[in-house]
């Protein structure tokens, strides 16, 4: 296979699995952000080289859902924004994107064993006549409406602001529906 056609394959594959090719979506964040793709890369958790190599396509995955997640939400944020913003603008954006961390909750094994489990879920009041909550839990429910990577990057922004909403959004996103 030539470099053209093992370029054309990576962003091909790449679209497949973000919904474009990365280096697209690089070049549209470092247009509204004004920043330099080594300035991106420090925000989401990536090395400046890493970043590259996925932008040119040299690299198909993020291997991290904590970065995927930074970089949907990133996007999300400026989405709606149009032309760049001002650099102060750009600074607490950039620190907020940075400070969304993932708890991943561990497997329990022989170290977590001590650990006590998560409080089950209350169930919300119903309203009189409205038809009971289908079976399953609320992250099942959300498996259904969402990728994995949207449910992380969902729990990456609320998880500062609403952690027991995060904490479901995580569970949703770390186990396959």
């Amino acid at each position: 296979m030539s470099a053209a056609e093992e370029f054309a394959d990576s962003r091909a594959r790449q679209a497949e699995l973000y919904g474009v090719p990365l280096g697209d979506r690089v070049r549209g964040l470092l247009a509204v952000l004004g920043v330099s793709q080594a300035r991106l890369a420090r925000t989401l958790g990536i090395s400046p080289a890493m970043l590259s190599q996925l932008a040119s396509g040299r690299r198909v995955k993020i291997g991290s859902p904590a970065v995927l997640a930074r970089l949907q939400l990133l996007d999300h944020r400026c989405a709606a924004v149009e032309g760049p913003l001002a650099p102060r603008s750009v600074e607490l954006l950039l620190a907020d994107v940075a400070r969304a961390q993932l708890r991943w909750s561990p497997v329990p094994g022989p170290a977590e064993e001590a650990v006590p489990a998560p409080r089950p879920p209350v169930a919300a009041p119903r309203c009189p006549g409205t038809a009971p909550a289908s079976a399953g839990s609320a992250a099942d429910a959300l498996r259904r409406l969402a990728a994995p990577a949207r449910l992380a990057a969902a729990a990456a922004a609320l998880g500062p602001g609403f952690p027991e909403l995060a904490e479901v959004l995580r569970q949703a996103a770390g186990r396959p529906g």
